[in-house]
């Protein structure tokens, strides 16, 4: 049977409570994640082996529309959840409608909290309820706004 991935966040408290019962690093990260791209996938897998649990806190779309503009999200949140779901490394996605996941990361206190390496350390949301902030390089040459563009380009 295939686990549901995309959960609520009072659901993912409580299993949060149970991870840490059984002593499991729970690692968190975040993003819009509109056009899923190789850096992505890049930047997930190795979030996922800093620790047991690796969550991913997903911009609604209303929330994306906030942040880029009203063309965006490109791909609706639904199936970018899916998306992400079916990614080996991702245990968990919940949606926040909020411009940042200042309110899940309060929630969820992770053990790690992953953001790429352009974030300051300083500049990173919700790091005081967190154990840990790794900031991790970003795989050159791939980003959301560059595929955008060479889409249309190509068009």
């Amino acid at each position: 049977m295939v686990r549901k991935k995309l959960i609520p966040l009072k659901k993912l408290i409580v299993l949060r409570n149970r991870w840490k019962a059984q002593h499991k690093k729970v690692v968190f990260t975040n993003g819009c994640f509109d056009l899923i791209h190789a850096g992505h996938v890049s930047l997930l897998e190795k979030a996922q082996r800093l620790g047991n649990i690796l969550v991913i806190g997903l911009n609604t779309d209303s929330s994306v529309r906030k942040l880029k503009g009203k063309n965006r999200p490109i791909t609706p949140e639904k199936s970018r959840a899916k998306i992400l779901s079916a990614l080996a490394c991702v245990d968990y996605v919940v949606l926040f409608k909020e411009e940042t996941p200042f309110n899940l990361i309060r929630s969820l206190h992770p053990d790690i909290l992953v953001k790429g390496a352009d974030y300051e350390v300083n500049h990173i949301v919700g790091r005081e309820y967190a154990g840990k902030v790794v900031r991790i390089a970003l795989k050159k040459g791939y980003s959301t706004t560059t595929l955008i563009q060479k889409i249309k380009r190509a068009s």
